[in-house]
């Protein structure tokens, strides 16, 4: 393996478990391009941010909730046990963080999923605004896209449109932004655009049915294809 510049983080090269780990541990080891050994000044940079009243405040209830989704903390590390999936955990983050207005930005394919999705956060209390990717009606040639290109070859399909789902929630007001199902590049662009912070609930894949490390865990054995170079 070529070695990385000690300036570059490469953290999913460290040779260490977790527990060994320098980041983690105060007595831990770290390979020679460790960003946690090697770039303090960054690390500082990054702390600095965290002194800002708004920032501070979002990172500090972020990790409350992310100690608020494991059970039995109080019978010690080994036996804790995940229990909230994230659907509730974003309800209760919201809460946290006293949002009202929620925004939900998802895929014309999750529809069904989408509106069990929006009577959930209304059914805990929060006004929900949402947008489908289609909004707008848009051709896809209006982006360069040719004919051959298209899903449906041949007749009228309508681009998805991130930019525009964004402007709709900040429009609307809202104060955090939930994304359902959004395609590769579509939810960067989403984002891109969005006044408010936005999480993601579920991401899209077709294959496996939303759930992408199914292809990680599977890599070495049914789908060990992928290992192939691009064409």
């Amino acid at each position: 393996m070529q070695k990385q510049p000690t300036e570059i983080a490469s953290c999913a090269d460290c040779p260490f478990k977790n527990a060994d780990r320098f980041c983690i541990a105060l007595d831990g080891k770290h390979p020679e391009n460790c960003p946690t050994a090697n770039q303090g000044d960054m690390v500082a940079q990054a702390l600095k941010e965290y002194e800002k009243p708004q920032i501070r405040d979002f990172a500090r209830e972020a990790s409350v909730q992310e100690g608020a989704g494991y059970g039995d903390r109080d019978k010690g590390y080994a036996c804790v046990r995940a229990i909230k999936p994230r659907i509730l955990e974003i309800a209760e983050f919201a809460r946290r963080m006293n949002y009202t207005r929620l925004g939900l930005i998802f895929c014309a394919g999750l529809v069904r999923e989408g509106k069990v999705v929006a009577e959930f956060y209304r059914s805990k209390g929060f006004e929900v605004a949402s947008v489908l990717c289609k909004v707008g009606q848009v051709p896809k040639e209006t982006i360069g896209i040719l004919d051959a290109q298209k899903i449906a070859i041949g007749r009228h399909e309508t681009m998805c449109n991130p930019i525009g789902q964004a402007m709709l929630m900040n429009k609307a007001g809202t104060q955090f932004n939930i994304l359902l199902g959004l395609c590769v590049g579509h939810d960067s662009m989403v984002f891109k655009y969005s006044a408010a912070p936005c999480t993601v609930l579920a991401a899209k894949d077709r294959v496996f049915g939303h759930n992408p490390l199914a292809a990680v865990y599977t890599m070495d054995s049914y789908y060990r294809y992928l290992k192939q170079p691009l064409d």
